[in-house]
């Protein structure tokens, strides 16, 4: 009787948790296509890879979505992400700042932070530049299935956060979109799964 009561546990388990990643799934794909295109104080840009001084092509979209709100009066402000890896000359935000000067934003209207390497890190240090700027509200922007996990992290550190996710990103096809949304799944659920213990 305890084998069969412990046997029907496990599969219940086994159930609940492939639910869990079907239903994780669905989120993500589901939540790209949100774009909540409300006035902030500032755009959040989650920082990519830069290619030698330049933002590499999937980066330099997020920089010019962020420049697109900005143009278009929805953040008044732009705070660009992302450290600097072994080998490059600049952090990333330093290339996203230079590449979206050169788009005719005013310097005066971005702020950087050179310290992080991962999503949660993008958020966290771009959250205290603003607070020491006086920013409260803001627009997150990366690629379309990186804005579910993005979000849950900016809600889960006090955000006032909303989603705007870049219109032109590279991640076009199925064949690029699949690998970015396992890719994603595994990050998110990872996420999850450890939030208890944080």
């Amino acid at each position: 009787m305890l084998k069969k009561i412990l046997v029907r546990l496990a599969v219940s388990m086994i159930a609940a948790f492939l639910i869990f990643i079907g239903y994780s799934a669905y989120s993500i794909w589901t939540f790209s296509s949100k774009n909540q295109l409300v006035k902030t104080d500032a755009a959040v840009v989650l920082g990519a890879a830069v290619w030698e001084e330049e933002p590499s092509p999937v980066f330099r979209e997020r920089i010019h979505h962020a420049v697109w709100l900005y143009e278009n009066g929805y953040v008044d402000k732009i705070i660009f992400t992302g450290g600097k890896a072994e080998g490059d000359a600049y952090a990333e935000s330093e290339a996203a700042r230079n590449h979206a000067i050169k788009n005719n934003v005013n310097e005066k209207d971005i702020f950087i932070e050179i310290k992080s390497k991962i999503t949660e890190e993008n958020l966290e240090y771009a959250y205290e530049v603003a607070s020491e700027n006086n920013l409260n509200t803001f627009t997150i922007v990366s690629d379309p299935l990186h804005m579910k996990r993005a979000m849950v992290m900016a809600k889960n550190k006090g955000m006032e956060a909303y989603s705007s996710p870049t219109q032109t990103s590279l991640y076009k096809t199925l064949n690029s979109k699949v690998p970015f949304l396992f890719r994603e799944l595994f990050f998110y659920i990872g996420y999850m799964l450890t939030l208890p213990f944080r």
